[in-house]
């Protein structure tokens, strides 16, 4: 098992940023990548970010592209997802997941394990 605890999300301006974090704990060996994924009122599950948490390298959905950074922190086994010039269409619940999938993973059903999700509202 994989736990993963979101935090950071919260309101903000058009044009601001916001950090989020995301804890996890427990098999994180089984985790070969991590992501971001977001949903809004109304809408599917929609991918955002992915990292391979060994070495790093990233991939982003087009729509924040230049905007958002994914990152990790070995030593405190953190997630993060930076958030710059945000856009009231980026409102949703962004959620954390974990994957055992090495390649480019975009999919909601080949990521195993869930955070509970942190709400982001951006007013325009």
């Amino acid at each position: 098992q994989v736990q993963l605890v979101e935090s950071g999300g919260g309101l903000v301006q058009a044009g601001g940023s916001l950090r989020l974090s995301c804890a996890r704990s427990g098999r994180t060996f089984s985790s070969y990548a991590m992501g971001w994924f977001r949903q809004a009122p109304g809408k599917e599950r929609e991918f955002v970010a992915r990292i391979k948490w060994s070495g790093g390298n990233t991939y982003y959905a087009d729509s924040v592209k230049g905007r958002f950074t994914i990152s990790r922190d070995n030593a405190k086994n953190t997630l993060y997802l930076q958030m710059n010039s945000l856009k009231p269409e980026d409102t949703a619940v962004y959620y954390c997941a974990s994957t055992t999938i090495l390649g480019i993973t975009t999919q909601t059903n080949d990521y195993s394990y869930w955070g509970q999700g942190t709400q982001v509202t951006v007013s325009s």
